[in-house]
Formats: structure tokens, sequence, C-alpha cells
């Protein structure tokens, strides 16, 4: 046997090793923090940040998190989310700025050997910080401005010893606004550059600490004597492209900042590895500066294409970017990024900007996004979630709304995977930055159009969100503002300076309801409207070409407004007799939205339960027909629109697929069906039977059926016909009104609209119900029962297969709500996703349904079946 030279193996390791030990080394300061209102603290930053003083009557913070969420954590105040509890807790406005200012502390330890540098970064303080390490004073400047990170070199400031304290005095926002009731209160909230929604909104009440604190991750980074940051990658995918099939190549453009923290200049190679192939550029890095560097172009051959959802793939690359120097590794940054083209077009019939990816126009179905949670409780798990059950709509984009945030990248990353684009505002509103005349507002529009005061901030702020979010393939759009741009020199700064140079790759629309992304051939404000409306409207009248906001209903099912309406306000909401609302507070505190007369023909509610049962029978039929309505007039009225909202980061009682406990309702189903890729629907104005075809492939040989039942469960073929459409498409293929209307003049209908397959299966299943002559519900109010027989499998640690079958005897067994429970605690296991709920069975059918929970061997669990006209039950899963 060949003897080992030991010694060689262990020489070979530690020059390995040694390579690699100087490279980026990166970790989060989540854990440990300690923090102490400023009135209550008699120490300075310099005594506060030496370990030797005393933390011990601190309390424990959250960080990343706010001061509320900290209180909150510590039962200081009553959950702000439940019932009239924010009436419970001191607004900013009343207490003054001090009241919230909080001096948070971290011990940490930490060293640097020679020729390491260590970097203290925060993601985002809200408002004004001053940081301290060991005694002394880390930013000698003012780090101000709740959208702008800051790194600083903290080296010199670490003990020998290692044992290190960070403290760090974060003051709210300068102007904490009045929260008088109007949008962002008396709108000086905009006199900062911050979020506007903390004062107050329609769909929101104020969040009493304006969301001061840390509120964003914070980061210690160990590099070499070079740190690379900011990478940019632009990928450019010319031609029509489809997503099957070997590609054309595509041109990938590689740039990054190099900061060189030493005192002399440091000569080396920045390079990345991509596809099995080095790719190299030398550097000579001058003293104390920082310099960009961009690589020559790479020319990936035939590349993974990255495509919004429901379109194709959503594939993705990962390189790191290492600066090396006489052999060793000084830094490295990962950087994650997909391969696709954003396009843009006037489409000149429709009068409104079209959008492409990879050279195929998208017909944008999207939904506005506020933020994951009103108190900035954001968290990678969560935004996956929600952007899932986005995906699970069928919705391809999402703007993220202007009163808001810059969102996160954990948020950018969830999109990335699921394929959702991203429409992103920059930080203004109509309602704060003067667009209107508002009584509600202290000052009067001339003064609030130069809102915020420090227009350099708001710049700078902008500069840094766009090195920090633009390799992320989802983000598509950039936006000035929500209904009004920023002011001049601001608007000046975003589209002809900073976008340009920082990104130059994506349309910059100047406000989110603007002419030059939508005509407003209509006058008014462009977007809207806003409530519950005749599903007749979405289908036969015309309105902006592709309408950045509609809609707002959706009210939860009773399971969900029992986790925050306490028992006194659990009532019905309104009176059925009109529109008149019935005084109830917590309703009223929670933004409901009203519903019209749109249940009465359901029959009068008799308590909340019912209200609610009956309300997602409106929220399902409301957004199916928003979503059906603007497909059916695709290329020829709309080039897309976005629902107004999709979400709410409150126990809001409006504009919701799913509640804040991440638990969907009926709006989330009836998108989803409605904006399915292939999908056949009718037309309840004309009659009409329509097919959208929302993918790039012509469809052949598919066949449309058409069957009513009448409410004993007695079926009618109505038509069935082989037909055809067109790639990105909608198709009309004929009229039933006539005798769909004779049908329904008794009692009602049920319209199965159908597609199947040439092996005779169904891709496409859409199930009506259709009111009597006289617009009322009557059959459905005397329905007979229906039971389902029912099974359910375990298949995997997180996928439940459930069976359920009508028995052919029955008559239609109508809109079942599936929910998956823990059988310990008879509550509702979240988040569940569904492959689909709020299912009707004709008689004879069976479904199968999949439910996914993260992991099954955690809890007990069983299933909950109920229905209009199905006795509920539960059942156990094998």
């Amino acid at each position: 046997m060949k003897k080992i030279n030991l010694s060689f193996i262990l020489i070979a390791t530690v020059l390995f090793f040694n390579q690699f030990t100087t490279a980026q080394t990166k970790y989060e300061l989540n854990t440990g923090w300690y923090c102490n209102p400023i009135k209550k603290t008699t120490a300075d930053g310099f005594e506060i940040s030496k370990t030797s003083y005393s933390l011990k009557k601190w309390m424990p913070a959250t960080v990343p998190g706010t001061v509320l969420t900290t209180l909150l954590n510590n039962k200081e105040v009553p959950d702000p989310f439940y019932g009239m509890n924010n009436e419970k807790i001191k607004d900013i406005y009343e207490t003054g700025r001090e009241y919230y200012t909080y001096w948070f502390s971290k011990d940490f330890t930490e060293t640097a050997k020679k020729d390491e540098q260590v970097w203290l970064t925060f993601r985002g303080i809200n408002y004004s910080v001053d940081i301290f390490i060991n005694g002394a004073k880390v930013n000698k400047e003012t780090y101000k401005g709740m959208y702008l990170r800051k790194t600083f070199n903290i080296t010199k400031f670490l003990n020998a010893n290692s044992k290190n304290r960070l403290a760090v005095l974060v003051h709210p926002v300068d102007e904490v606004g009045n929260p008088n009731g109007g949008q962002g209160g008396d709108g000086t909230i905009a006199k900062n550059v911050s979020s506007q929604y903390v004062a107050g909104w329609d769909w929101i009440q104020p969040i009493r600490d304006r969301n001061t604190g840390i509120w964003d991750k914070v980061f210690i980074e160990k590099t070499g004597a070079i740190n690379v940051k900011n990478p940019h990658i632009i990928t450019l995918v010319d031609g029509v492209r489809l997503p099957e099939g070997p590609q054309q190549p595509a041109t990938l453009k590689v740039s990054a900042e190099l900061e060189n923290s030493a005192a002399t200049d440091v000569s080396g190679t920045i390079q990345y590895t991509l596809d099995g192939t080095l790719v190299t550029q030398k550097a000579i890095l001058k003293a104390l500066t920082t310099t960009e560097v961009s690589f020559p172009d790479f020319i990936m051959k035939n590349p993974k294409l990255w495509w919004p959802n429901r379109y194709g793939k959503q594939d993705s690359y990962a390189i790191d970017i290492k600066f090396i120097a006489d052999g060793k590794t000084l830094d490295s940054e990962p950087v994650h990024f997909g391969v696709r083209e954003i396009q843009t077009t006037w489409n000149t019939h429709t009068q409104s900007r079209q959008i492409a990816v990879n050279g195929q126009k998208i017909f944008i179905k999207g939904g506005n996004w506020i933020m994951s949670d009103a108190m900035l409780r954001l968290s990678k798990e969560r935004y996956d979630t929600e952007i899932r059950f986005h995906r699970d709509m069928n919705l391809n984009l999402l703007r993220i709304w202007g009163g808001s945030l810059t969102e996160r990248p954990e948020f950018y990353e969830a999109c990335d995977k699921y394929g959702l684009l991203v429409i992103q505002d920059f930080w203004v509103s109509g309602d704060c930055n003067g667009r209107w005349v508002d009584p509600m507002k202290k000052e009067d529009q001339w003064t609030r159009r130069n809102y915020p005061e420090d227009h350099q901030l708001f710049t700078e702020s902008a500069e840094d969100m766009v090195k920090m979010i633009r390799n992320y393939p989802s983000l598509a759009i950039w936006c000035g503002g929500n209904e009004i741009t920023p002011s001049a020199d601001i608007l000046h700064s975003l589209k002809n300076e900073i976008l340009p140079k920082l990104d130059g790759t994506r349309w910059f629309i100047d406000y989110s309801n603007s002419d030059e992304m939508s005509f407003n051939f209509k006058g008014g404000n462009g977007d809207g409207p806003y409530g519950i409306q005749d599903i007749a409207t979405f289908w036969e009248e015309r309105t902006w070409p592709f309408n950045s906001e509609i809609g707002s209903v959706g009210t939860g099912d009773a399971v969900s407004l029992k986790r925050f309406l306490p028992k006194k306000n659990q009532v019905i909401p309104q009176e059925m007799k009109g529109t008149e609302k019935v005084e109830d507070e917590a309703w009223t505190y929670h933004k409901y939205i009203a519903y019209g007369n749109t249940l009465k023909p359901y029959g009068t509610p008799t308590d909340m339960d019912d209200f609610a049962t009956k309300a997602q029978l409106v929220n399902y039929d409301q957004y199916r027909g928003l979503m059906e309505g603007f497909s059916a007039h695709m290329w020829d009225w709309y080039t897309g629109t976005i629902i107004w909202k999709t979400q709410n980061p409150w126990t809001a009682l409006r504009g919701q697929m799913y509640d804040y406990y991440l638990d969907p309702n009926a709006c989330l189903y009836g998108t989803r069906k409605g904006s399915e890729p292939l999908h056949a629907m009718y037309n309840p104005v004309k009659g009409d039977i329509m097919i959208v075809n929302n993918t790039f492939v012509p469809q052949h040989d598919v066949m449309l059926r058409i069957t009513s039942y009448d409410m004993k469960g007695n079926s009618q073929l109505l038509t069935q016909v082989f037909t055809y459409t067109e790639p990105s498409s909608t198709r009309l293929i004929l009229s039933l009104k006539d005798k769909i209307a004779a049908l329904t003049a008794k009692e009602g209908l049920f319209l199965s609209v159908q597609l199947l397959n040439l092996k005779q299966e169904i891709i496409s299943d859409n199930f009506y119900w259709l009111a009597d002559e006289k617009g009322n519900y009557s059959g459905l109010q005397t329905i007979a029962s229906a039971p389902l027989q029912t099974s359910a499998k375990k298949i995997s640690y997180n996928t439940i297969a459930l069976t359920v079958k009508n028995n052919e005897k029955n008559t239609i067994s109508f809109f079942n709500r599936i929910s998956l429970l823990d059988a310990k605690t008879s509550e509702r296991v979240l988040p569940t996703f569904y492959s689909d709920n709020y299912i009707s069975l004709v008689p004879g059918e069976e479904k199968s349904i999949e439910l996914e929970y993260e992991n099954l061997n955690n809890i007990e669990a069983e299933i909950e079946i109920s229905g209009w006209n199905t006795p509920i039950q539960t059942l156990k899963i094998k």
C-alpha cells in the first residue's frame, strides 16, 4: 500500500483554508437585544455602550422590529389588531416623540484579525439614530431615513477581548402627523421620507409609534481590505422566445462596487464562475475609495429563462463575485438572478402600455400590495406564504403601493420563486402630497406638493433602494408614486439620473394612474371604482385600459371574523333593507365596506355567521366576474388590471383574498377561477360563452361542454363542440342567452362550463349559479340537502389527498368550504394551501383536492367540510 504524506495534506489543507477564511463572513444580529425608553435612561450612549454598564432593568427587545412590537411582546400594550384595543394605546401625536424614543442595545462577540475588516449594516431604521460601540460614537453624520441602508466600518471600535456592546438611540419620525381620520391623517407624516399609512388610511387605523425602531435586519460582515458590494446584473434576451425547447443565447452584463478600506492601493482580480466558465477582470483600487468595476459581457448559451406565473418556469442562477489579490480572496458577494428581459410598448388600440417578457406580451392580472404586516413583523416565511397565495390565484403581478415601503429582499425572493412581476412605487401619494383639496389636511396643496422636506434624503434613499432590489427578475416596473408624481426636482432625479444610471432596463411610470400607463379617456381619477359592483359592469362597461386599482370587498367568513371581533361585536354589520349601516364600533373601526343589497337575493342574513357565509358567495362571484370581464376584452379594451387590493397587513374588513392570519376566503378562489390560463366562461349580460387563452401556444381540439342543472340536480346538455383558440387571445364561441333565460326564470339555475382535451380530461371547470327572473336565488333557498361521501389520506409529510363524492341521487352539493383543523383544538391550521376550495359537485361527481401544510407530523390533523346545503362533517385522515 502506498504511504500517504500526511504533512503534505495538512499543509495543503491550511493553504486552502487560509485562502477562503478571509472571504466574506456575514451573520444577523437578531437575538439578545434589550431596550429602554429615553425618559427612563439617565446615561448617554458613551456610557451605555460600555460592557460594564448594566442592562439588568432593561426590557427584552424585538429586533428586527418596532417599539410597539417590543411593547406588545412584553405585554405592555394589548394587541392593537383585536377589537378596539388600538384605542387603548397612547398615540405619539398626543404623547410627543420622546415617549417612543428608545435605546436599543446588544452585546456581541467579534474581533478582527490582521487585514480583516468588520462592518455593521442596518437595512432599515425608522427614523433617525445615534450609534455607539464600546464607548465611542460610530456615526459622525446624522443617519436618518426609513428606507436608507447604512454600513459602518467598526473594526477600530472592537475590543481586543472580543466582548463588545452596540447601543442605538432611535428617534421617531420628525413629523408624526395628526391621525385625524384623513388618508395619512393631516398629511404631515409625508414631510418625512417614510411610510405614510402609519397615520391612518381608509383600510387601517393609526400605528401608535409610527413604526419607530430598528425595523429591518442588522448584519455583521467580515471582509479583507476590499468589500464587494451592490452587484448589478443585467440580462438581455433578444427576439421572441418560448418557454420550452432550446434557447438562443442571452447576454449577461455584470458589475459591482469595490470598496477599498486600506490606506494603500490594491491590485487584484474580480471574478465569477458561470456554467463552468471563469469570467475575470483586473482592477486597481485606489486607497479609501469605492470603484465600480464592470466585467466583459458574457454570452450565455441555451439559457434557462425566467417567466411570469403560468407562462413558464421561474429558473434562476447564482454566482459568487470575488475579489482576489495575491492569491487570497479578500471578499465575495453572492448574487442570484433570473435571465429575462422586460419590454414595454404602447398599444395604440387600447391606448395603454403593454408589457412583454422575453418578447412575449403578457396580459396583466395583478393585485395591489400594501405590506405584509402593519407593525413590520416581517419574515421570509410569511412573505413566501402570501406570494404563494397570489401565485395560486393565477395572478402575475403585484404593485407595491406608494404610501408604504420599499419591499424587502425576502419579498422579491418569493416573487422570483412564484413568478410575480412587481411594480415598485416610490414613497408619495396623492392624498398626502397635494393632489386634491382636502379639509383633513393641515397644510394647503402648494405646501404639500413639496413634501418631503428633505429632497436630498429622498433621492439618496431612492438610489440605495434601486441598488438593493435591481437584480431580482420579478422587479419589472418603477413607479414615481401613488396617484401623483413626486415634486418636479425629485421626479427629474429619478427619471433622468438615478434610474438610467443604476438600472436602465425597466419602464418608469411617473405615477400609478398616469396617461403614459393608461390613457384617461373617461375623466376622473383614472382608477377605481372601489366597492361592490354589479357583475354586469365588469363585462359591459368599459373602464380605463390599464386600471391600476379596482375592487375592494373581502370580508372573511365567521371563523375569520371571530379571531379579532369580540363577542359583543359579532353582529350583522348592515341593514338588509338598504345600505344603511348598523352602528357597530368594531366593524366601523376595522374599516368595513358595505355589501349593500347583494346578500339579500340569497335571503336576509339571520346572524353574523349567516351574513359571513352569504358574503363568501358574493366574494367569489365578484372577483371571478372582475377577472373574467377584463379578460373578455383582452387586447381590445384592456392590456391589464390590478385589483385594489388583495391582502391586508391589519385586521381590516375590506380588500383581501385572505385575512391577516393567512386564512383564505372565497375571494381567493373566485379570482383563481376567473384568472385561469385557459378558461371557458359565461357572460351573464349577453349570455355569451367565451374562451380565454393566456398561453403562448394555440389550443387545438378543445371540447367545450355546457350543461345546465336545475335545483333538483337534473341536467341538460346545452351544447358540446370542438373549438380552437389562438395564443394570448379571447374567442367568442356562441350565445345561449335565450335558452338560459328560459331555464332560470322560475328558481334560478346552475351552469357548468367546461373545457376538455382529447383524453376527455377536464382542463377548465367553471360552475355558475344564476338567479331567477326577479334577481333572487330562490332555488338556493329551498334546495334539498346533499351530503357528501368523503375520504382523506396523508400522502406525504405535508400533503393530504381529499376525495369528495356527491351521490348520483342527490341534487347539487353547493359551495363547500374545506378546512384543515387541529383535532386537539378544533381550530383551523394556518396557513394551509388548498388546490381548490368553495367547490360544488353535481350528482355523481367526484373531485380530488390536495391540502398542504408545512409539517403534518406536528399536528393531529382532521378535515372539516361545510357547504350551502351540505351537512357539516369532520373526517379523520388515514
